[in-house]
């Protein structure tokens, strides 16, 4: 069974569902995880999806904030929820297809401005968040798995338009980059995109400061698409949807694809 993935901090589901609309129509992955939805479950705007074929959903919500939902065209199992770090915010959901395959949603915190939890109470939510993610997944032991979502780091050096530049800005501090590395080897995760585009600047946020974001290109990749080793090399056709970004009243993240033959 193959299937395409694909990934999408939406900031506000129904504010941009016509953009949710128009990857449906365009791009027709079979699984697509939502973050940053700022709905309750109950006001996502099922009936418009279903009627492009994307009939199954799970999702967690709350009014204005968070929120993270898993539309799919394939039947979706609801696995659960955690709630790391004891926020009460709607940030995780996982959810099986008929294959198996568990695929975990995430919005991780994104730790205010200042990278310091001594001055930034958010900042320490974020590194307890990550924290409480690792010994999770060190704990569970996930096999046959995909997580994915906005994960609010960019890890690498190429994973940001200056590296020197941003080491001392929230998403890519040390710090954040060394926790979310203690995340992927609890889990013995594979960043796909990276396995499938190994070098160069890839990015999937960018600022909506920037007025002219796309010739200032001055981008991070703080969304992600996770496997575990038994299914990672099942993987391939990597790729963000860069022109989502400039879509009407966008997002300011882009689509971020993958697809798995299992």
């Amino acid at each position: 069974m193959a299937f395409t993935l694909a990934t999408w901090n939406i900031n506000s589901v129904r504010l941009r569902e016509g953009l949710v609309r128009k990857l449906m129509e365009e791009e027709a992955p079979d699984v697509i995880c939502l973050q940053e939805c700022k709905s309750p479950v109950e006001k996502i705007p099922t009936e418009g999806f279903a009627a492009l074929g994307y009939g199954h959903m799970v999702a967690r919500g709350q009014k204005g904030y968070n929120g993270v939902a898993i539309l799919s065209k394939l039947p979706l199992e609801d696995m659960g929820d955690m709630d790391f770090a004891d926020l009460g915010h709607a940030r995780h959901v996982a959810a099986r297809l008929p294959n198996g395959v568990v695929i975990h949603d995430f919005y991780v915190p994104a730790g205010g401005d200042i990278p310091d939890r001594t001055q930034n109470e958010k900042f320490g939510q974020k590194l307890d968040y990550l924290t409480e993610m690792r010994d999770w997944f060190r704990q569970e032991g996930f096999e046959r798995s995909i997580m994915v979502g906005d994960l609010n780091i960019a890890p690498r050096a190429d994973d940001v338009w200056n590296h020197k530049g941003l080491l001392k800005v929230v998403s890519h501090t040390p710090i954040e980059v060394e926790h979310l590395a203690e995340v992927q080897e609890a889990g013995k995760w594979v960043d796909v995109t990276r396995a499938d585009i190994p070098e160069g600047n890839v990015y999937s946020w960018w600022s909506y400061r920037s007025p002219d974001w796309d010739s200032a290109d001055k981008g991070r990749r703080l969304d992600h698409i996770w496997a575990t080793p038994d299914i990672a090399g099942a993987a391939h056709g990597s790729r963000v949807l860069r022109a989502a970004r400039g879509w009407e009243q966008p997002s300011d993240h882009a689509p971020v694809f993958a697809t798995f033959d299992l």
